[in-house]
């Protein structure tokens, strides 16, 4: 948002941020609302007016019924029987249904140490698991451990061979540089002799027109020197722009190479993946991997030999089909290598499996092997699902084939607690806003996002892979996604090969303006040489020539201690290759250590894996099976409780029934029989009542019509009270809330050039309140204003902070306790990062009784030291974890809670 917020947020957009931060949104819906039931109020008058003609009506009916009644003797006396005869039926059937409930308690009592028996089993087991995964922990503890101590002297051992190494350089630097000290004082001695020979054999006395001519010469060679010395630093400062310019092409070299690394890597992978879709239209295995066909063939033939107990079933998702195909990516990213899984009844099969895998499948891509107890019948996992009217778990979005697979699924992924929503926004609402649903730990969405109550991870696939429907529409959409990606690695190549030629063309420029430098340089040795020549002829020969010997013999002196340096240099560097070498041995050996310590942990992660899966399943295992005890003993509870309320429920009833008829009588008939003929008894007394009217009945039905005519004529004339008071108060309120709306539009327009000033930036913020639009321009310095529109010309740091104003102006006009705000410095240089901060701390230190939480990326060590600042930095996030961590899944609940 920081960088891009003030110029590719539209205005509408900008506007509802406004209104929604300060509230004003709220007070704009609550209006809407009240006047929607002013509305709704209005037509429930209307309509209570048309019921009130309809209660006139009934009360001028029942005024006008009045009726003699006759006598119903009779019939009153055949229900009073019936009636005698049900109350005993009804004991009589309570009877059976106890003894019933009696042999229920007594069968499943029997059967409570079966359940108790399998419980205890799989505690042992869960514990000789636990042991197993400890021993192995310990081990693979102790070799981090000892890696972990290799780790310091590793560092010391190559923070010493750096220092050899340099000490190496050095020393051969100075033994080059006193070489060139040899070879620079063998010209000068060289120099010298030829100057002494020359002086020797020169003329005694030189003319002056040769002097004037000679002095002619000295000057012309010094302007020509000057001229030369200045193109010298013309063309240093030339090579140092190519040199530059290099340094660029070859750090876009690298870049574009690793781009053209990872597309080439990707195209490859949905090169493969679309050979196995055009595959999979004949064998839907092949979507799995190219390798399953075979392997689940072998895996028949395995079976019928013999081979296994059970066969092994796989790959899990060849067994799973969607009811609703938009579900396909949501169900694979919740299962992710569970759809290549296979699951084996027991560990012998999963040995077998195993060496089947290793002969058809790729090293370091066999699929995961599940070892869980085969059952024919899904487990029962209606106490713990989650249940939503509207949305399904993934286990009613799944029809499986198999009930195994179910199973695995339920104890591997808890597919029973998941949901499946479409919409984003609607899972964002269900999961975060509001609490989730009971037995609810996470939701997927249609694009594979997993939402949890307050987590949020996006998915990193965009369709599905393998459950899909329609193959032909995948293939289409990855051969487009494979053309595209050949379009973009021919654009990189294309780059890539401009940026290569004008590195070699820059190294050309290089080397020839290297190549023109070292002819000035030496132009300029020879233009001084032949200066201090001409110089030197007019000096007395007599006083110069024992001079320039006594040069000739220091030189020689000179030459000689060089030499000596030279030797000495020479022996120095010998010794500290030797040096060098013994500390790169010792840092390879150190280096070979942590290699095989790590090799050695490789089949000790695994085994810990490996334990860490037969752990899991045995505490899967363990809580079926306690859950299933619980189930027993709870439904055994429920039949006795169920049991003593239906003796209870006997007892009234028998005390009741003698009350109707004190004597017990013997019926033979049933209760619905029974109960059929008193009703159409009961039947005929209403109709014979309704045709002679009855009088008492006939003033009843008067008095409640006339009271509820009356109630629902004070209700209409309340209504018209209340609508005609709301209309004056809702009036009155508009417009409070549109000068509101006006004075706190002005605030935000005055803070934000308030902050904006502070940076002598200008600014300019505009409401259309009737639109439902806000626009913000910005300029930087005191630039022509004219210019204010223009918002691509602003920097990624000077958007920052002019998002940072608008934020911070928003902030000093709402209420709200907590202002938070994620990485809003990203894209900042230090100028804008440092005033940006210092903003936020001055108006966090103005409103202290509020809390402000700032997220970033930065490192903020620098900031002052007081009471209201804290700093706190997150710790590094896990990489490279390759297998699937499964908790207990009541640690699970904890964790998230």
């Amino acid at each position: 948002m920081s960088k891009q917020f003030l110029q590719s947020k539209n205005e509408g957009d900008k506007y509802k941020f406004f209104m929604k931060a300060t509230q004003l949104e709220q007070m704009e819906e609550d209006y809407t609302y009240i006047m929607a039931t002013k509305s709704r109020t209005s037509d429930q008058i209307e309509q209570g007016e048309e019921f009130l003609e309809g209660l006139a009506m009934q009360v001028s009916e029942k005024e006008a019924r009045y009726k003699s009644i006759a006598a119903l003797s009779e019939m009153q006396n055949d229900l009073k029987q019936l009636q005698n005869q049900i109350a005993w039926a009804m004991v009589r059937d309570t009877e059976k249904e106890v003894k019933t409930i009696k042999d229920d308690i007594d069968s499943k009592e029997a059967r409570t140490k079966k359940f108790v028996e399998k419980v205890n089993e799989w505690k042992d087991k869960v514990n000789v698991a636990e042991e197993n995964h400890r021993t192995i922990q310990e081990k693979l503890e102790k070799l981090t451990e000892e890696a972990q101590n290799l780790q310091p002297s590793c560092r010391i051992s190559k923070t010493d061979v750096q220092a050899k190494r340099k000490a190496y350089n050095d020393a051969e630097v100075a033994h080059n540089r006193a070489q060139a000290d040899l070879k620079r004082l063998g010209k000068d001695h060289e120099h010298l002799c030829q100057k002494i020979k020359e002086l020797k054999n020169s003329a005694e006395r030189i003319s002056e027109p040769e002097r004037l001519e000679k002095q002619k010469r000295i000057d012309h060679l010094k302007e020509q020197l000057r001229t030369l010395c200045d193109q010298d630093k013309s063309t240093n400062q030339e090579l140092e722009q190519f040199r530059h310019t290099i340094y660029t092409y070859k750090e876009d070299s690298v870049r574009l190479k690793k781009e053209e690394c990872e597309l080439r890597r990707k195209m490859d992978s949905q090169a493969q993946q679309l050979k196995e879709l055009k595959e999979s239209k004949t064998n839907r295995l092949k979507r799995f991997g190219e390798h399953l066909p075979a392997l689940c063939e072998a895996i028949k033939i395995a079976h019928q030999q013999k081979q296994f107990t059970y066969k092994p079933v796989g790959p899990l998702g060849a067994f799973l089909h969607l009811k609703d195909a938009e579900l396909a990516l949501a169900v694979e990213s919740c299962l992710k290598g569970l759809v290549q899984a296979f699951c084996c009844d027991n560990h012998r099969d999963e040995r077998m499996l195993q060496s089947l895998m290793s002969k058809y499948c790729r090293p370091h891509f066999r699929p995961q092997i599940i070892v869980s107890k085969f059952q024919n019948k899904v487990y029962d996992v209606k106490a713990r699902a989650v249940f939503h009217p509207n949305f399904p778990s993934v286990l009613t979005a799944l029809e499986i084939d198999d009930p195994v697979v179910a199973n695995c699924l339920i104890d591997m992924r808890g597919i029973e607690t998941i949901l499946l929503i479409k919409n984003n926004a609607e899972a964002r609402r269900v999961m975060q806003q509001n609490k989730p649903p009971p037995n609810c730990k996470e939701a997927f969405t249609g694009a594979g996002d997993q939402v949890y109550q307050r987590r949020y991870y996006s998915s990193e696939n965009s369709r599905p892979r393998f459950l899909s429907q329609d193959v032909e529409e995948d293939i289409r959409h990855l051969d487009e996604e494979v053309k595209n990606k050949h379009i973009h690695l021919s654009k990189l190549q294309q780059e890539l090969r401009h940026v290569e030629n004008e590195i070699r063309k820059n190294n050309s420029l290089l080397i020839n303006h290297q190549q023109h430098q070292k002819d000035i340089q030496t132009t300029i040795r020879k233009i001084n040489v032949e200066i201090a020549d001409l110089e030197s002829v007019e000096e007395h020969q007599s006083g110069v020539i024992p001079t320039l010997e006594e040069e000739v013999k220091i030189t020689q002196q000179n030459m000689e201690d060089v030499k000596l340096r030279i030797h000495t240099y020479k022996k120095t560097m010998e010794q500290l290759k030797s040096i060098q070498q013994e500390a790169e041995q010792k840092l390879e050996e150190i280096k070979r250590k942590i290699v095989q310590i790590q090799e050695e942990a490789v089949p000790l992660q695994e085994g810990l894996n490996q334990a860490e899966c037969e752990l899991e399943r045995s505490k899967n295992n363990l809580r079926h099976y306690e859950d299933k005890e619980k189930e027993h003993l709870k439904s055994i509870n429920a039949l006795k409780n169920n049991l003593a309320s239906k003796e209870k429920e006997l007892a009234e009833m028998i005390a009741k029934a003698s009350q109707i008829h004190l004597e017990r009588i013997e019926v033979t008939r049933t209760f619905k029989s029974l109960h059929t003929e008193i009703e159409s008894l009961r039947e005929k007394i209403k109709s014979e009542r309704e045709r002679t009217g009855d009088k008492e009945e006939i003033i009843r039905q008067f008095q409640e019509a006339k009271e509820k005519y009356q109630s629902t004529e004070s209700q209409v004339r309340s209504l018209k009270k209340f609508i005609k008071v709301l209309e004056e108060v809702m009036t009155q309120r508009f417009d409070a809330y549109v000068l509101f709306r006006r004075f706190l539009a002005m605030r935000c327009k005055i803070y934000f050039n308030s902050l904006l000033n502070q940076r002598q930036f200008s600014g300019k913020m505009q409401f259309d309140h009737k639109n439902g639009k806000l626009s913000i321009t910005v300029q930087p310095g005191d630039t022509n204003k004219a210019l204010l529109d223009d918002m691509k010309s602003l920097s990624g740091g000077e958007r920052s902070f002019s998002t940072v104003c608008f934020i911070l102006s928003i902030w000093s006009i709402t209420e709200s306790p907590f202002r938070c705000l994620d990485e809003f410095d990203v894209f900042m240089d230090m100028v804008n990062r440092r005033i940006s901060m210092d903003m936020m701390l001055h108006m966090a230190q103005s409103q202290c009784y509020r809390q402000f939480i700032l997220i970033t990326p930065q490192n903020m060590s620098s900031l002052p030291s007081n009471r209201i600042v804290r700093i706190l930095r997150m710790s590094d996030p896990e990489r490279g974890q390759t297998t699937l961590n499964f908790h207990h899944r009541g640690d699970e609940d904890e964790g998230e809670e």
